[in-house]
């Protein structure tokens, strides 16, 4: 069908993947520095993924604890990582978060602010003081508000219907990318200088995730390896610990963490506080990796709810208090369950929440060491390790997108000449051809739920090595099938062409999740793994995971002083007034 459209060939110096706030950010950065930019996206940038976060974003601004430094931001940061991120990442992104705050202030953003004008702070979980800045419980959107603005008034070109299915190199540097458009199915070539890919990560290769449909199936992981680029850490995968079970299109929506925050109890189906048994100081208000291992190990000893949940019940507190500090939640539950949260408890259960892992990129430029092609935000590594300090997605996007937007303008600015490959391009028109011709009768829908299920079995929050070898043979099982999926467009736009690209990156970032999590032979952080329940500090660094040559093994880098002794002197446990991750 897509066959007898004739193909577009745009050009531009910058091509940024993904319109969240990565992306943006990105995009602004190149913009402002007079280099022709073009932003492509397959959802809508008024509805990124960006919008879903509701907590806040971190900086050491000092608003509401003086004594609050970058360096202990890049401690907690550190020490939360189980001292897995890369030391030099961490303290780029805390040293920068300041000037991603006050740009967003120029930009118009509307921080909650104090009586006095100053920016409100709060605690999130494992933050030594108070430095997580917010717009209500709509921090994200509030913050993608503000970027798309931004980049309005700078005339930034944004097609948000492109879906790439390849990036085109050439001797080892980018020369562009190739993909179609979702809605009429004509094939795209993109030529371009630089790539900057901020197309999230790959949590919705599980059943229950916080990520919607069509969104974070790994394309990322897929586009950067196919490229030349490497993974890293792609088993370190952060589960939240409440997720709605249902309805199944919803399944994995997150019931904010506020709720516990505010007082929420966790019970199993026999009616028992539970939390007793895992942190009996934190109670609810332990951290995220050991909630949500508390709630996983509920289920699966048989003390979880008919449908596979525990409950989560804040009815015993005063209904105007529930109206008034969880709003978001009440009418989410009433729009999706007819449940009045002020009345009953709310079903959940771990749900897949974010990619710690992703491209391995360099701290200074975060540049993938193929040229020319560079990786932000959640699609790639090395700040979070194997626990993601709550609030320091949001702050990581606009640091990295600042500081890659910079390096990709000098980039490109430098180039005296750009080579390009006629079979790249040929080889990347007769993948999406390919899947329009029959193929066969696999349907890309029913193989994704597939990769989710055995995600959900054998890699989900706890993993031991005879569960993940049983998920390699049913995934080698699944990419056979694959051979014959063939894409079905029809008269609403050409979704189904696109569900088959999502599955290929489901199927690429499954494998490379299932093997890195073998060769992970400890518990640290989110990695639960029954058969090596402790730490190994010989595993203290990252595996790096590329299609066609054995894992690799990279040691962490150690700490400056200027942060390592805040780090290794660990945080209070107090809970007094602070919110969890």
């Amino acid at each position: 069908m897509a066959s007898h459209r004739s193909e577009r060939l745009l050009t531009t110096s910058a091509l940024v993947i993904g319109t969240g706030g990565a992306g943006l950010r990105a995009s602004i950065e190149l913009a402002q520095r007079g280099v022709d930019v073009l932003a492509v996206g397959k959802r809508r940038k008024h509805d990124a993924h960006t919008t879903l976060a509701a907590g806040g974003i971190n900086a050491a601004l000092g608003t509401m604890d003086p004594e609050d430094s970058w360096q202990q931001h890049a401690a907690d940061t550190l020490r939360e990582s189980y001292f897995l991120a890369d030391p030099a990442i961490v303290e780029h992104v805390a040293r920068g978060a300041a000037e991603g705050i006050a740009e967003l202030e120029r930009w118009g953003m509307p921080f909650a602010r104090e009586d006095d004008g100053r920016i409100s702070q709060r605690f999130f979980g494992a933050h030594t003081y108070r430095r997580t800045a917010f717009a209500g419980d709509y921090t994200g959107l509030e913050i993608q508000r503000t970027l798309v603005r931004r980049a309005n008034e700078l005339d930034v070109r944004v097609l948000d219907t492109v879906y790439v299915t390849r990036i085109l190199v050439a001797d080892g540097t980018v020369f562009g990318v190739y993909g179609f458009d979702v809605v009429d199915g004509a094939p795209v070539q993109i030529r371009a200088d630089a790539v900057i890919l901020a197309a999230g990560g790959h949590t919705r290769i599980w059943r229950y995730t916080s990520s919607r449909r069509d969104e974070n199936t790994g394309d990322s992981f897929r586009l950067a390896a196919l490229a030349g680029a490497r993974l890293r850490d792609a088993e370190l995968v952060q589960f939240h610990p409440s997720g709605l079970l249902e309805p199944d299109d919803a399944a994995g929506t997150l019931v904010s963490e506020a709720a516990r925050g505010e007082g929420g109890v966790l019970r199993n189906a026999e009616g028992e506080r539970f939390m007793e048994r895992y942190d009996p100081e934190r109670m609810e208000l332990s951290t995220r990796d050991r909630v949500a291992l508390a709630n996983y190990t509920e289920i699966a000893e048989g003390r979880g709810t008919a449908k596979g949940g525990v409950l989560l019940d804040v009815s015993h507190l005063p209904r105007e208090r529930i109206l008034e500090r969880l709003p978001r939640l009440y009418r989410t539950m009433i729009d999706l369950q007819m449940l009045d949260i002020t009345q009953d408890p709310i079903e959940v259960a771990p749900t897949a929440h974010y990619s710690m892992g992703g491209v391995w990129v360099r701290p200074e430029d975060h540049g993938t060491g193929v040229d020319g092609l560079y990786a932000i935000g959640e699609a790639s590594s090395g700040l979070h390790g194997a626990n993601r300090l709550g609030g320091n997605s949001l702050i990581e996007l606009l640091v990295y997108g600042r500081t890659t937007g910079a390096a990709a303008a000098d980039y490109v600015q430098a180039r005296d000449a750009v080579v390009r490959s006629r079979d790249a391009t040929a080889q990347a028109r007769a993948e999406v051809q390919g899947l329009l011709t029959d193929r066969g009768h696999e349907t890309p829908r029913r193989l994704q739920r597939a990769v989710r299920d055995l995600m959900t079995q054998h890699a989900g929050v706890v993993r031991t090595e005879d569960g993940l070898r049983q998920g390699l043979a049913e995934l080698a099982e699944l990419e056979h099938r694959e051979l014959d999926v063939t894409a079905h467009p029809d008269i609403s736009g050409f979704d189904d062409l696109a569900h088959a690209f999502d599955l290929k990156g489901s199927l690429l970032a499954a494998r490379a999740t299932l093997e890195s999590a073998i060769e992970r032979r400890e518990t640290r952080g989110c990695h639960n793994r029954a058969d090596f329940p402790d730490v190994d500090e010989d595993l203290r660094g990252s595996f790096l995971w590329t299609p066609d040559a054995p894992l690799a093994f990279e040691p962490v880098a150690p700490a400056p002083a200027s942060f390592r002794d805040l780090a290794a002197a660990g945080a209070s446990d107090d809970v007094a007034g602070k919110l969890v991750e």
